[in-house]
């Protein structure tokens, strides 16, 4: 299935396109009935090489609400030549990745190699039971899932519920989630999912929960899980990961004071350096953004990260570069991608490694009315 999600070998910087003229929608909010309104978040995207395939996912809801979420959905795309990727029509429902009387929210991705193993990571939450729900009582109900593919999702596994990895921790979460996007698998073989906790002291009635970004990481091909120890000082959320060196782990996460947060993890994810406020803007009260790691056509190690640029609204998609990993707050500008209203996004390679993919939340007057996928030439 060999499934890959870094590694561009790529020379002009300068061809990104500025908006999303020829971008392929995949999935499209519908027209309201009554109260509902059928409404794709949350993307996720990853690239099988041996298959030349796209898999994207995102969760499919009743309303924008995020309590109204119910299952994920997923398409499948093959990339043809230098510009085209062919989409099948409609898109697939995970039936699997599903506990009774619960939404799945969250999709996240992470292939391991060896295995040939296709991991599909989510959260869910009973049916009506909101986040705000959770962090106010102080009482986590959310439940950490997975299902995996060894068909380049074709078929799937049932559901595995990871209730024993979080029993020891979640006394002092109030929630928690995972991703969304995709994980990372380290050159040690390791395996991460990003995921973020409102995590509170259970022996101090008084403490509030604080949002804090942490992994979850498997040594055995993701036979069992650990949890890693959330992050200290910074309010971080939603994050991506990747290796900027050999056992070193960067994440970048979601902020609501202005700029992201960065930080550093000197053995793959078992607990991370000081963060520090990034020079990257965070738009509003915060948004979801992607990271991917790249070698350049020097064969020098960048990373690079996509996410709204304006610092009020979620609107602009830019993807910026880092082309020194010794620093990891050295970003620059590369190109807005999408212009006007922009959200989630999720970056992957492409098949010659001359483009990138980007799969993101967009639309003309909001970024939740539809998700959707573009090539861009790099």
């Amino acid at each position: 299935m060999n499934f890959t999600m870094g590694n561009i070998t790529s020379s002009n910087r300068n061809s990104i396109p500025p908006n999303n003229i020829t971008a392929t929608t995949l999935f499209k909010q519908e027209p309201k009935v009554k109260k509902k309104q059928v409404t794709y978040r949350i993307p996720a995207l990853i690239y099988s090489s041996a298959e030349k395939t796209y898999l994207a996912f995102a969760e499919k809801r009743d309303t924008p609400e995020d309590i109204d979420a119910k299952v994920l959905v997923m398409r499948r795309g093959l990339w043809t030549n230098d510009t085209d990727v062919e989409w099948q029509s409609g898109h697939q429902v995970l039936n699997l990745a599903l506990l009774p009387n619960h939404r799945s929210m969250n999709p996240c991705l992470v292939y391991e190699k060896d295995s040939d193993t296709l991991f599909l990571f989510f959260i869910c939450i009973p049916f009506g039971v909101s986040e705000s729900d959770q962090i106010n009582n102080k009482k986590n109900q959310t439940q950490l899932c997975y299902t995996t593919s060894k068909d380049t999702g074709r078929s799937w596994s049932g559901i595995t519920n990871l209730k024993d990895v979080i029993s020891e921790e979640e006394k002092n979460w109030a929630t928690f989630a995972v991703g969304p996007g995709h994980g990372v698998q380290m050159k040690s073989g390791r395996l991460i999912i990003p995921a973020c906790v409102h995590y509170f002291h259970s022996e101090d009635p008084s403490s509030s929960p604080v949002s804090r970004a942490f992994a979850f990481y498997s040594d055995d091909k993701g036979s069992t899980w650990n949890v890693g120890k959330p992050m200290e000082d910074l309010w971080s959320n939603e994050c991506q990961m990747a290796e900027v060196e050999d056992g070193k782990l960067y994440c970048n996460a979601r902020s609501t004071f202005k700029h992201r947060v960065e930080a550093l993890s000197k053995n793959g994810g078992k607990q991370f350096d000081k963060p520090t406020c990034s020079q990257l803007i965070d738009t509003g009260n915060g948004c979801q953004g992607s990271v991917l790691k790249m070698i350049s056509s020097d064969q020098s190690p960048w990373l690079l990260y996509s996410h709204p640029s304006d610092e009020q609204k979620r609107k602009d998609l830019t993807i910026y570069v880092n082309k020194s990993l010794s620093n990891t707050m050295q970003w620059t500008t590369m190109q807005c991608i999408n212009k006007g209203p922009s959200g989630y996004s999720d970056l992957a390679e492409c098949g010659d490694q001359k483009y990138i993919a980007c799969l993101f939340e967009c639309g003309q007057n909001s970024e939740i009315e539809k998700i959707a996928f573009n090539l861009y030439k790099i």
